[in-house]
Protein backbone atom coordinates (compact mmCIF):
# COMPACT_ATOMS: atom_id res chain seq x y z
CA UNK A 1 0.00 0.00 0.00
CA UNK A 2 1.19 3.51 -1.21
CA UNK A 3 1.74 6.25 1.29
CA UNK A 4 -0.77 8.56 -0.40
CA UNK A 5 -3.63 5.32 0.07
CA UNK A 6 -2.63 4.78 3.66
CA UNK A 7 -2.90 9.04 4.43
CA UNK A 8 -6.19 8.40 3.15
CA UNK A 9 -7.43 5.71 4.83
CA UNK A 10 -6.35 7.51 7.73
CA UNK A 11 -8.29 10.57 6.84
CA UNK A 12 -11.43 8.19 6.39
CA UNK A 13 -10.88 6.61 9.82
CA UNK A 14 -10.44 10.08 11.41
CA UNK A 15 -13.75 11.36 9.71
CA UNK A 16 -15.87 7.65 10.93
CA UNK A 17 -14.46 8.29 14.40
CA UNK A 18 -15.93 11.96 14.47
CA UNK A 19 -19.27 11.08 12.82
CA UNK A 20 -19.76 8.18 15.45
CA UNK A 21 -18.88 10.28 18.39
CA UNK A 22 -21.24 13.23 16.71
CA UNK A 23 -24.24 10.55 16.71
CA UNK A 24 -23.30 9.04 20.21
CA UNK A 25 -22.77 12.53 22.14
CA UNK A 26 -25.81 14.01 20.26
CA UNK A 27 -28.24 11.10 21.47
CA UNK A 28 -27.35 11.05 24.57
CA UNK A 29 -27.47 14.27 25.28
CA UNK A 30 -31.00 14.18 23.83
CA UNK A 31 -31.94 11.17 26.02
CA UNK A 32 -30.66 13.41 29.47
CA UNK A 33 -32.80 16.40 28.28
CA UNK A 34 -36.26 14.91 27.18
CA UNK A 35 -36.10 11.92 29.99
CA UNK A 36 -37.89 13.96 32.42
CA UNK A 37 -41.31 12.84 30.50
CA UNK A 38 -42.67 9.83 31.42
CA UNK A 39 -44.86 7.98 28.07
CA UNK A 40 -47.51 5.35 28.75
CA UNK A 41 -46.31 2.53 26.08
CA UNK A 42 -49.47 0.88 26.14
CA UNK A 43 -51.15 4.30 25.07
CA UNK A 44 -49.02 4.69 22.70
CA UNK A 45 -50.03 1.64 20.45
CA UNK A 46 -53.71 1.46 21.27
CA UNK A 47 -53.64 -1.56 23.75
CA UNK A 48 -54.78 -2.06 27.71
CA UNK A 49 -52.48 -1.84 30.63
CA UNK A 50 -50.03 -4.35 30.78
CA UNK A 51 -50.74 -4.92 34.95
CA UNK A 52 -47.39 -7.18 34.47
CA UNK A 53 -47.40 -8.71 38.20
CA UNK A 54 -44.07 -7.99 39.31
CA UNK A 55 -42.39 -7.38 42.77
CA UNK A 56 -45.71 -7.75 44.98
CA UNK A 57 -47.03 -4.91 42.37
CA UNK A 58 -49.07 -5.06 38.87
CA UNK A 59 -46.80 -2.37 37.00
CA UNK A 60 -47.55 -1.19 33.39
CA UNK A 61 -44.71 -0.10 30.21
CA UNK A 62 -44.72 3.20 31.48
CA UNK A 63 -40.93 4.80 29.88
CA UNK A 64 -39.38 7.88 30.52
CA UNK A 65 -38.58 9.47 26.66
CA UNK A 66 -35.17 9.58 26.95
CA UNK A 67 -35.87 5.77 25.44
CA UNK A 68 -36.14 7.04 21.96
CA UNK A 69 -32.47 8.05 21.43
CA UNK A 70 -30.65 5.95 24.08
CA UNK A 71 -31.18 2.53 21.64
CA UNK A 72 -28.63 4.55 18.99
CA UNK A 73 -26.33 5.14 21.55
CA UNK A 74 -25.79 1.50 22.43
CA UNK A 75 -25.53 0.77 18.82
CA UNK A 76 -22.94 3.46 18.34
CA UNK A 77 -20.69 2.27 21.74
CA UNK A 78 -20.62 -0.66 19.94
CA UNK A 79 -19.70 0.23 16.94
CA UNK A 80 -16.63 2.38 18.20
CA UNK A 81 -15.90 -0.29 20.00
CA UNK A 82 -15.61 -2.54 17.14
CA UNK A 83 -13.55 -0.50 14.73
CA UNK A 84 -11.50 1.74 17.60
CA UNK A 85 -11.47 -0.59 20.87
CA UNK A 86 -12.15 0.14 24.10
CA UNK A 87 -9.83 3.28 24.13
CA UNK A 88 -12.19 4.78 21.56
CA UNK A 89 -15.36 4.02 23.70
CA UNK A 90 -13.71 5.44 26.97
CA UNK A 91 -12.72 8.64 25.46
CA UNK A 92 -16.28 9.38 24.03
CA UNK A 93 -17.97 8.36 27.45
CA UNK A 94 -15.85 10.59 29.78
CA UNK A 95 -16.35 13.58 27.56
CA UNK A 96 -19.96 12.87 27.00
CA UNK A 97 -20.31 12.12 30.98
CA UNK A 98 -18.71 16.01 31.45
CA UNK A 99 -20.53 17.50 29.04
CA UNK A 100 -23.76 15.82 30.76
CA UNK A 101 -22.80 18.10 33.38
CA UNK A 102 -21.83 21.03 31.93
CA UNK A 103 -26.13 20.43 30.30
CA UNK A 104 -27.29 20.15 33.47
CA UNK A 105 -25.35 23.24 35.00
CA UNK A 106 -26.85 25.24 32.37
CA UNK A 107 -29.84 23.94 32.21
CA UNK A 108 -29.70 25.10 35.74
CA UNK A 109 -28.53 28.49 35.50
CA UNK A 110 -31.18 28.72 32.85
CA UNK A 111 -34.26 28.27 34.80
CA UNK A 112 -32.97 31.16 37.71
CA UNK A 113 -33.08 33.35 34.93
CA UNK A 114 -36.02 35.95 35.66
CA UNK A 115 -38.55 35.99 32.93
CA UNK A 116 -40.04 38.71 31.22
CA UNK A 117 -43.15 40.04 31.34
CA UNK A 118 -44.55 40.14 27.67
CA UNK A 119 -43.01 36.32 27.61
CA UNK A 120 -45.25 35.58 30.53
CA UNK A 121 -48.19 37.47 29.62
CA UNK A 122 -48.23 36.19 25.63
CA UNK A 123 -48.07 32.15 27.10
CA UNK A 124 -50.48 32.74 30.40
CA UNK A 125 -52.92 29.82 28.98
CA UNK A 126 -52.96 26.19 28.04
CA UNK A 127 -54.33 24.66 25.36
CA UNK A 128 -57.51 24.34 27.20
CA UNK A 129 -57.65 28.02 28.11
CA UNK A 130 -56.44 27.01 31.80
CA UNK A 131 -54.18 29.98 33.61
CA UNK A 132 -50.65 28.83 33.10
CA UNK A 133 -47.45 30.15 33.97
CA UNK A 134 -44.63 29.28 31.52
CA UNK A 135 -42.03 29.83 33.80
CA UNK A 136 -42.83 27.47 36.62
CA UNK A 137 -43.49 24.61 33.90
CA UNK A 138 -39.97 25.55 31.92
CA UNK A 139 -38.03 24.89 35.43
CA UNK A 140 -40.29 22.48 36.19
CA UNK A 141 -39.35 20.63 32.84
CA UNK A 142 -36.00 21.07 32.77
CA UNK A 143 -34.86 21.14 36.24
CA UNK A 144 -34.23 17.33 36.50
CA UNK A 145 -32.94 17.52 40.26
CA UNK A 146 -29.27 16.45 41.62
CA UNK A 147 -30.32 12.94 42.48
CA UNK A 148 -31.27 12.43 38.94
CA UNK A 149 -28.32 13.87 37.43
CA UNK A 150 -26.08 11.73 39.85
CA UNK A 151 -28.21 9.14 39.09
CA UNK A 152 -28.09 9.30 35.24
CA UNK A 153 -23.99 9.95 35.41
CA UNK A 154 -23.00 7.30 37.54
CA UNK A 155 -25.23 4.73 35.41
CA UNK A 156 -24.02 6.01 32.02
CA UNK A 157 -20.22 5.62 33.08
CA UNK A 158 -20.87 2.37 34.94
CA UNK A 159 -22.92 0.75 32.63
CA UNK A 160 -20.81 2.61 29.19
CA UNK A 161 -17.79 1.04 31.35
CA UNK A 162 -19.66 -2.69 31.84
CA UNK A 163 -20.17 -3.05 28.32
CA UNK A 164 -16.98 -2.16 27.31
CA UNK A 165 -15.53 -5.03 28.96
CA UNK A 166 -18.02 -7.71 28.23
CA UNK A 167 -17.94 -7.09 24.56
CA UNK A 168 -13.73 -7.64 24.24
CA UNK A 169 -14.13 -10.52 26.29
CA UNK A 170 -16.98 -12.29 24.43
CA UNK A 171 -14.60 -10.99 21.02
CA UNK A 172 -11.97 -12.60 22.67
CA UNK A 173 -13.81 -15.83 23.27
CA UNK A 174 -15.53 -15.81 19.85
CA UNK A 175 -12.41 -14.72 17.76
CA UNK A 176 -14.14 -11.80 16.22
CA UNK A 177 -16.98 -14.12 15.12
CA UNK A 178 -20.65 -13.30 16.18
CA UNK A 179 -21.03 -9.89 16.05
CA UNK A 180 -24.61 -10.14 17.09
CA UNK A 181 -23.81 -12.46 20.21
CA UNK A 182 -20.92 -9.63 21.41
CA UNK A 183 -23.16 -6.39 20.64
CA UNK A 184 -26.69 -7.64 22.50
CA UNK A 185 -24.95 -9.51 25.22
CA UNK A 186 -22.54 -6.45 26.78
CA UNK A 187 -25.87 -4.56 25.81
CA UNK A 188 -27.99 -6.72 28.31
CA UNK A 189 -25.46 -7.33 30.90
CA UNK A 190 -24.49 -3.64 31.13
CA UNK A 191 -28.33 -2.61 31.04
CA UNK A 192 -28.82 -4.94 33.59
CA UNK A 193 -26.89 -2.90 35.76
CA UNK A 194 -27.72 0.66 34.59
CA UNK A 195 -31.62 -0.08 34.68
CA UNK A 196 -31.31 -0.55 38.60
CA UNK A 197 -28.39 2.18 39.62
CA UNK A 198 -30.29 5.20 37.63
CA UNK A 199 -33.54 4.40 39.38
CA UNK A 200 -31.86 3.45 42.52
CA UNK A 201 -29.55 6.30 43.25
CA UNK A 202 -32.34 9.61 41.67
CA UNK A 203 -35.01 7.83 43.45
CA UNK A 204 -34.10 5.91 46.48
CA UNK A 205 -31.04 7.31 47.61
CA UNK A 206 -32.29 11.53 47.21
CA UNK A 207 -35.83 10.12 46.59
CA UNK A 208 -38.98 8.62 48.55
CA UNK A 209 -38.59 5.37 46.83
CA UNK A 210 -38.66 2.12 48.62
CA UNK A 211 -36.52 -0.73 47.20
CA UNK A 212 -39.64 -2.97 46.00
CA UNK A 213 -40.69 -0.02 43.78
CA UNK A 214 -36.91 0.39 42.87
CA UNK A 215 -36.77 -3.23 42.08
CA UNK A 216 -40.26 -3.58 40.03
CA UNK A 217 -39.94 -0.37 37.63
CA UNK A 218 -36.01 -1.51 36.89
CA UNK A 219 -37.29 -4.36 35.67
CA UNK A 220 -39.90 -2.78 33.19
CA UNK A 221 -37.16 -0.81 32.14
CA UNK A 222 -34.59 -3.65 31.50
CA UNK A 223 -37.01 -5.62 30.04
CA UNK A 224 -37.63 -2.71 27.05
CA UNK A 225 -33.98 -2.64 27.06
CA UNK A 226 -33.80 -6.35 26.26
CA UNK A 227 -36.04 -6.40 23.50
CA UNK A 228 -34.75 -3.30 21.77
CA UNK A 229 -31.11 -4.53 22.41
CA UNK A 230 -32.40 -7.87 20.38
CA UNK A 231 -34.47 -5.88 17.78
CA UNK A 232 -31.99 -3.88 16.54
CA UNK A 233 -29.29 -6.13 16.49
CA UNK A 234 -29.62 -6.43 12.27
CA UNK A 235 -28.23 -2.76 12.29
CA UNK A 236 -25.54 -3.87 13.48
CA UNK A 237 -24.88 -5.84 10.74
CA UNK A 238 -26.12 -2.97 8.05
CA UNK A 239 -23.75 -0.46 10.16
CA UNK A 240 -20.79 -3.17 9.63
CA UNK A 241 -21.24 -3.56 6.07
CA UNK A 242 -21.83 0.39 4.88
CA UNK A 243 -18.31 1.69 7.19
CA UNK A 244 -16.15 -1.72 5.70
CA UNK A 245 -16.85 -0.25 1.86
CA UNK A 246 -16.18 3.04 3.32
CA UNK A 247 -12.70 1.93 4.87
CA UNK A 248 -12.08 -0.80 2.14
CA UNK A 249 -12.62 -4.37 3.42
CA UNK A 250 -9.49 -5.18 4.40
CA UNK A 251 -8.58 -2.08 5.91
CA UNK A 252 -11.78 -2.39 8.31
CA UNK A 253 -10.96 -5.81 9.73
CA UNK A 254 -7.36 -4.23 10.10
CA UNK A 255 -8.94 -1.64 12.40
CA UNK A 256 -10.67 -4.83 13.84
CA UNK A 257 -7.87 -7.06 14.34
CA UNK A 258 -6.12 -3.88 16.12
CA UNK A 259 -9.35 -3.01 18.40
CA UNK A 260 -9.75 -6.02 19.83
CA UNK A 261 -6.00 -6.63 20.90
CA UNK A 262 -6.25 -3.35 23.04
Amino acid sequence: MTIPDRTIQEAKRQRLFLLLCGIFLTNALIAEIIGGKIFSVETLLGIAPAQLPIGGQKLDFNMTAGVISWPVVFITSDIINEYFGRKGVKRISYLTSALIVYTFMIIYAATQLPPAQFWLDLNNTDSHGNTFNINDAFSKIFNQGLGIMIGSITAFLLGQLLDILVFNWLRRKTGGRFIWLRATGSTMFSQLIDSFVVIGIAFYVFGNWDLKLVFSVGTINYLYKGVVAILLTPLLYVAHYFIDNYLGKEYAEELSHHAAQE
